[in-house]
């Protein structure tokens, strides 16, 4: 574990408008994750873990309050910053995969670091090794709709890790899947935890994925009810 956190979150809020009403997603949560990490944030329907997810990831805004990541505070950086930090520092894994139909497994893994401009020669090496590394050697040709929900879920783990980003943020990345499966994604993400120190933070409803990590937050109502270390 690192002296410092690589994420700080300080009294973040969070308030959709919806119609008439204010919709109040996260009240004034504050945790910090360091590096090397395989957090749970778990908790109800509505509890706010996917909204939490999508502003460390700077897919959204906060309302009010602080995060910084890695030394950087995101309200401060503009929309090509904000751009670039989540294409170099953060790895995305989804509930859905969001891989792009039309290309391959070994071009969807491949696409953070062709943005990057990583040369060709480069690019297949660390794509290649990433792909025999999640299990799916010889399958690089294939397009999402000739792979298994698991196997998608395999691309796009590798997909988020291929930039060694510092921090993988996985939205409910076992609820499209089997327990079997989802069971051998998860000791891969852990695998690559230890191994590789790829820090890792779920939200989550599987008990699978709360009884893997090594931190459990639990959300209810946008605040941060227990945080168990184990």
């Amino acid at each position: 574990m690192g002296a410092e956190p690589i994420i700080s979150l300080r009294d973040v809020t969070k308030v959709y408008r919806q119609g008439s009403v204010d919709v109040h997603a996260l009240r004034g949560l504050t945790m910090d994750v360091e590096a090397g990490e395989f957090t749970a944030i778990c908790g109800p329907s509505g509890s706010g873990k996917t909204t939490m997810l999508n502003l460390i990831g700077a897919l959204d805004a906060m309302t009010s309050g602080s995060i910084v990541l890695e030394g950087r505070e995101l309200a401060s950086l503009n929309k090509k910053e904000l751009s670039e930090l989540r294409r170099d520092r953060i790895g995305f894994v989804f509930q859905a995969y969001n891989l792009m139909p039309v290309l391959t497994a070994y071009e969807n893994a491949e696409m953070v670091l062709w943005v990057q401009g990583v040369d060709g020669p480069s690019r297949r090496e660390r794509v290649m090794g990433l792909l025999e590394q999640v299990g799916l050697k010889g399958m690089e040709n294939r397009r999402p709709s000739e792979l298994s929900g698991g196997q998608q879920q395999r691309v796009a783990i590798a997909r988020a890790i291929a930039s060694n980003p510092v921090v993988v943020l996985a939205d409910e990345p076992t609820a499209n899947v089997d327990s079997e499966t989802a069971e051998t994604l998860l000791e891969l993400m852990e695998e690559l935890n230890r191994e590789q120190g790829v820090t890792f933070v779920f939200s989550t409803h599987d008990p699978q994925v709360m009884e893997r990590a090594r931190r459990v937050v639990r959300l209810v109502d946008g605040r941060v009810a227990s945080d168990e270390r184990r």
